[in-house]
């Protein structure tokens, strides 16, 4: 999911009715990668986000006011509030078929142009003013891109034009045969097909069409199966409100009920994906997407793919068990072998030369057998072929124990990592998730760059008033860290019973260690827990020497023994810090 070039010209519209002619009161750094503004138009305050993050990159209104999310002011932040801060929001405007929006605003040292381009792996924010560069979010010089520049006292220099794209607004029934002749990749599918040729096509928008003509079946199609006619026909009902700019923003509802958000946005109605419902506005759909730009809910778009990847893995994962459990207790095909083997023995002087096949019974209750012959084969050969797959069958056998082992841990692992991204409140900790997942083989693809310089996350280190010292696990890796690295033998170790979740240490000093302290250390192991929205989540204690690492398992999956178990409320360190 992403901006494409129709969500971009809504959004500028509705900028347009709502920001155009409103004063910029206040201009904040909201984080690494975004700036926020305070715009005061027709007797309202509104709060419009701009963000560079590579990833997830965003444009648009949100309902409350933006907070300083940032320690230190970045160098482009102190430049936009000297030439923005004061200055009027006189026009919003887009390049043709561009993901790119340009802010004019006239402000205390003249007119500049806030230049946002949201486009994954390359998003950037621009201060522009009389067509040279004050500063930019994201600096790229020579050594990234020879022929444009993103660099302070250089020419801007817009994006390059797309070509050979088509406007879809102007093609014909014959261009869109011609689209599907000049197709040659056999892998290549229908909706592919409208991506590569026409502008501003997303692959959203491609699928409504080849849905609306050819049904779900279509979505899987092969480019060679298309109906160019049918397709041209849906096209053309689909994108005639948005020629004429009228855009109905809508998002389509996540099917859990206990997940809060979106899936996917979009300007135009969806029928290819179940729960797409109207918005008021294109800013509302992206807000109800996006989440809000800071605190954990920032993440929501961010968590979206790879939670589909943990889920996929699962899916496999979980077939795999049936299967293995299945063969443990269906031995019949097996006995089948062993059985054939012995019968042809038996009848082996009765078989005939080239004789195919023998029919005999082993069992007085049961059918006859119907067992296959190799007629270049003698009897004896026969039967040995069938007692060697017997064998081969029953040795595969003695490794499913261990192969079933082997997947439950695998499955209990993935667990852990789908609720350390459910919990992860930063980027470092998404990106924790993703490392596991690209070297446990879960994930070939790329990890995104995050910008800000943004290392590893830690496990949190908590001192309370009377010198009590704790450590908190968030994921797995910091797990790992928190019981074998910074756990010592005597020290106090939690955990939520038989779910996923945080490994919590009390360090042991000598001194006795109140129930109090330890009721807190419960709490936030259940807090960052697979059961954090419970009431009440049992929480075993035990001391770090009785925690053992399981062979085999990934980081952080441990087993443990000398426990008691208490029943606390999950509790974040910060509502504790309250207390």
């Amino acid at each position: 999911m992403y901006l494409d070039a129709f969500t971009i010209s809504a959004l500028v519209d509705e900028f347009l009715d709502t920001l155009v002619g409103g004063k910029i009161q206040d201009a904040i750094d909201v984080d690494e990668t975004g700036l926020g503004f305070e715009v005061y138009a027709h007797h309202r305050r509104r709060y419009l986000y701009l963000s560079a993050d590579q990833a997830v990159p965003r444009v648009h209104v949100v309902p409350d006011k933006l907070r300083r999310g940032t320690q230190r002011p970045m160098q482009i932040g102190l430049l936009v509030r000297r030439y923005v801060e004061g200055g009027t929001l006189t026009h919003v405007s887009q390049p043709p078929w561009e993901r790119v929006i340009h802010f004019e605003i006239d402000g205390p040292e003249g007119v500049v142009e806030i230049v946002v381009e949201p486009m994954e792996r390359r998003s950037n924010i621009l201060l522009v003013q009389g067509g040279v560069i004050l500063d930019v979010m994201r600096r790229v010089g020579p050594e990234e891109n020879r022929v444009r520049l993103s660099l302070p006292n250089h020419a801007y220099v817009p994006p390059p034009l797309q070509t050979g794209k088509r406007n879809p607004f102007e093609i014909t029934v014959e261009d869109m045969v011609g689209f599907f002749q000049q197709t040659h990749d056999p892998k290549q599918k229908t909706y592919q097909v409208l991506s590569v040729h026409l502008l501003g096509m997303s692959p959203l928008l491609a699928k409504e069409i080849v849905y609306r003509s050819e049904g779900e079946a279509g979505l899987k199609q092969k480019a060679s199966a298309a109906d160019p006619d049918g397709l041209f026909e849906a096209m053309k009902k689909l994108i005639e409100p948005l020629k004429r700019r009228e855009w109905q923003p809508g998002i389509v509802q996540n099917e859990d009920e206990d997940e809060e958000g979106a899936t996917a946005y979009s300007v135009y109605p969806i029928q290819h994906l179940p729960g797409w419902k109207p918005i008021e506005s294109v800013s509302a759909a992206l807000t109800a997407f996006y989440g809000a730009p800071t605190g954990e809910d920032a993440y929501r778009a961010a968590k979206l793919p790879v939670r589909k990847i943990i889920q996929e893995a699962q899916a496999k994962l979980r077939a795999k068990l049936n299967s293995l459990e299945r063969s443990m207790t269906d031995d019949e095909e097996r006995e089948v072998l062993r059985q054939s083997g012995e019968l042809i023995l038996a009848y082996q002087y009765g078989l005939q030369k080239d004789q195919t096949e023998l029919r005999a019974q082993y069992d007085l209750d049961k059918p006859e057998l119907v067992i296959r012959l190799d007629p270049t084969l003698t009897p004896l050969e026969n039967a040995q072929r069938y007692f060697n797959r017997y064998n081969k069958a029953k040795k595969a056998l003695d490794d499913v124990p261990q192969l079933i082992e082997e997947t439950r841990n695998r499955l209990a692992y993935l667990d852990q990592l789908a609720t350390d991204l459910e919990t992860a409140s930063n980027w470092p900790d998404i990106d924790d998730v993703m490392a596991e997942l690209s070297s446990s083989g879960y994930y070939q693809g790329k990890r995104a760059k995050r910008l800000g310089g943004a290392g590893q996350s830690a496990p949190i280190r908590i001192v309370t008033p009377d010198a009590y010292v704790m450590w908190v696990g968030r994921n797995s890796r910091q797990n790992e860290i928190v019981t074998f690295k910074r756990g010592g033998g005597d020290d106090l170790w939690l955990h939520a019973r038989d779910v996923p979740g945080a490994h919590v240490v009390i360090k042991f000093d000598g001194r006795a260690i109140p129930d109090r302290i330890i009721d807190q250390a419960a709490a936030m192991a259940a807090y960052y827990s697979a059961r954090r929205t419970d009431g009440k989540v049992p929480v075993d204690v035990t001391r770090v020497k009785y925690v053992r690492k399981i062979k085999g398992g990934g980081q952080g999956m441990v087993t443990y023994r000398n426990e008691e178990t208490r029943m606390v409320a999950p509790r974040s360190e910060k509502s504790l810090e309250q207390d």
